[in-house]
């Protein structure tokens, strides 16, 4: 534990800000905010994810926060209560230990009476005394707008915005007003066995009593441990081994940027965080990434949340049969909102002064040919689930198929998003073979009517152009594009795993080590390519490129290998188990949106895929490869004697 000093104005920004990783996460499946060690609420989107923020601290140090601290030096940790997203904050002082634990309520087609659009905030003294402060200093609309601060008998109403807030407490002593600073502050001393709560609720502006709170938690920490992953019978459990609890962690996660509603999945909670500290990589990431969100309920139902599969996959489909495939973009807003006009926030200096701070997304814009494959492949495992498809929706995918086999000869802007010319990524027609591969394993499992010789030969079409222009000159291992001849992409780490050529295939194993010679790092993780995007400046590593290779490595038999360099992945992972986009190689600091979908998604698959070539998974339990497998077990992967292998 470090002891922690509350930075100042005059501190550098590497002092003003906390570390990215430094923060925990709770929500209600509707939005989330960050908090830091020190008991910060640093960000805070409201009335959704994609909302603009009340406290943005995390993006300028006068963003706005709503913080609970002990007054003078302490030190502080954090954790989870086990299988929940209740996030405490353990401060020791000299005098005393005080808990704080913040949570959201989740929204849920439930009958409560607790209020679910609430951050609580309770304190509990479990030694000696402490005193205390709490300041809540909201700036609405991103730090745009300062709010009228007013008291009521709720407690302190803050105005000025289409979501006004209220600042509740039950401490013995008000809240002082500060009109000057537009900040309310409050102390107050607990000795031990003594308790209280504070909060902040947005849409209905209730305070809540302590019996309420008291219930509010009680009913959240129910909830989330009905909903995670739990293996107390054995016999269900779908992997051993020592980072079952870090999966576990990982799916909670998951399900928290999985909004109640609609069933859409956002990529992050976050906009803005860096790629590179000082560097100009910094995205919006709180939408619904077709790619994310397919590769996300893959994952989650490699923990058995089928639920989501299922909701993710009506959303899809109620969104196929409204939109043409040409139509279609790589990404959406939670509630299917289609305008995500990029656009930068100059009033705000960025996280350690990395700007330009910016909300909305122009990738929607792109085109990314990758994401038909990936729906394919969503489509297909959740059949696969169980999940029936109606004549509606067999139609709206064969558009789907038929324009893929119209468009795969022409480039896009890949997986990566890249802000240069599009080009003909490998990774893209990969994705292409692949959508009309599931598509005609759907149409012969089902006895779906499909033009099946036309899709057959356009799935060969593609084949052969791959494996004739996307390799290296030497013919050895698989490139990033046709035009260029020599630049690697970490996402070519996947074509073994949707099963377009064995593992044993000697390019596929070339590739893996052309990935582990050229794109890793000292510190052994990955980046994700090494060729020109259209943007300056650099990233960090990418984490689920990483995972990525460990799951290459343990699928050609390097096992030893692969559990280490997992094991080497989880040292980044912070003390919640939480990690971000990337880590920089030279500081081992993590780097951009926070906590990332992506991220958890390779954690939770490399764990699967480590502890099956351990012999540590149930016996007969069939794991999706990656995010884009095909749900055959690894020895039929590895036999490859099916309609995916045929070289």
């Amino acid at each position: 534990m470090s002891q922690y000093q509350r930075p100042t104005d005059r501190d550098p920004p590497s002092e003003v800000f906390e570390p990215i990783e430094n923060y925990g996460l709770v929500g209600n499946l509707e939005t989330c905010a960050l908090v830091s060690r020190q008991g910060s609420v640093d960000w805070f989107p409201v009335p959704h994810l994609e909302s603009p923020s009340v406290f943005s601290r995390i993006l300028d140090d006068g963003g706005g926060c709503f913080a609970v601290e002990p007054v003078g030096d302490f030190e502080s940790t954090q954790r989870y209560r086990e299988r929940t997203n209740v996030l405490e904050t353990t401060f020791r002082t000299e005098e005393g230990t005080l808990r704080l634990t913040d949570f959201m309520a989740p929204l849920t087609d439930d009958e409560s009476e607790v209020p679910a659009r609430t951050l609580y905030r309770k304190l509990d003294c479990l030694a000696g005394r402490v005193d205390f402060r709490a300041v809540f200093e909201p700036r609405f609309d991103f730090a745009r707008t300062e709010p009228t601060l007013s008291t009521t008998t709720e407690g302190i109403h803050a105005t000025g915005d289409e979501t006004p807030l209220c600042c509740w407490s039950t401490l013995p002593e008000p809240f002082e007003i500060d009109t000057e600073a537009s900040r309310a502050t409050a102390s107050a001393t607990l000795s031990a066995g003594q308790q209280t709560s504070i909060g902040v609720s947005y849409g209905e502006l209730i305070a809540p009593d302590p019996a309420t709170c008291e219930q509010a938690l009680v009913e959240t920490v129910d909830y989330w441990r009905e909903w995670s992953h739990s293996c107390d019978d054995q016999s269900e459990c779908v992997f051993g081994g020592p980072w079952h609890a870090l999966a576990v962690r990982s799916g909670l996660v998951l399900k928290l940027l999985t909004h109640y509603e609609t069933g859409a999945i956002a990529a992050a909670p976050t906009t803005s965080l860096p790629e590179e500290i000082g560097g100009v990589r910094n995205w919006d990431y709180r939408f619904n990434w077709i790619r994310d969100a397919a590769f996300t309920v893959q994952a989650l139902s490699n923990l058995g949340h089928t639920v989501e599969a299922s909701e993710y996959l009506s959303w899809f489909l109620d969104l196929c049969r409204t939109t043409t495939p040409a139509e279609l973009q790589p990404l959406y807003g939670l509630h299917g909102e289609s305008g995500l006009t990029e656009r930068i926030l100059h009033h705000l200096s960025g996280y350690r002064d990395s700007g330009p701070v910016r909300i909305g997304n122009e990738a929607a814009d792109q085109r990314q040919l990758d994401i038909y494959g990936e729906l394919l492949l969503a489509v297909f495992e959740a059949t696969r689930s169980g999940i029936p498809l109606t004549e509606a929706d067999w139609r709206a995918i064969c558009e789907i198929v038929d324009y893929v086999t119209d468009v795969w000869e022409e480039p896009d802007s890949g997986i990566w998003e890249v802000r240069s010319e599009p080009m003909q990524f490998v990774f893209s027609k990969l994705m292409c073979w692949v959508a009309l591969d599931r598509a005609i394993d759907l149409a012969e499992e089902q006895a779906f009517d499909a033009p099946l010789d036309r899709w057959r030969r356009h799935r060969e079409k593609i084949r052969t152009a791959i494996l004739n222009d996307g390799l290296d000159p030497t013919g050895s291992y698989f490139v990033r594009s046709f035009e260029e001849e020599d630049v690697l992409d970490a996402a070519t780490l996947l074509i073994p795993f949707v099963g377009f050529l064995p593992f044993d295939d000697s390019r596929v194993r070339a590739t893996i080590e052309a990935v582990d010679d050229r794109l890793t790092s000292e510190t052994g993780l990955v980046y994700r390519y090494d060729g020109y995007d259209g943007l300056p400046g650099g990233e960090g590593t990418f984490l689920l490129c990483s995972f990525w290779l460990v799951d290459a490595l343990a699928l050609v038999g390097r096992v030893r290998e692969a559990e280490a360099r997992l094991e080497r992945l989880i040292d980044y992972v912070n003390p919640v188990g939480l990690l971000a986009e990337e880590v920089a190689e030279s500081t081992g600091r993590q780097l951009g949106n926070f906590p990332q979908a992506f991220s958890h998604i390779g954690l939770i698959n490399s764990a699967l895929h480590v502890s099956r070539a351990k012999g540590m998974a149930v016996p007969g339990t069939e794991l999706i490869g990656i995010e884009l497998g095909t749900g055959a077990t690894v020895e039929a992967v590895r036999d490859s004697d099916n309609d995916h292998s045929d070289s």
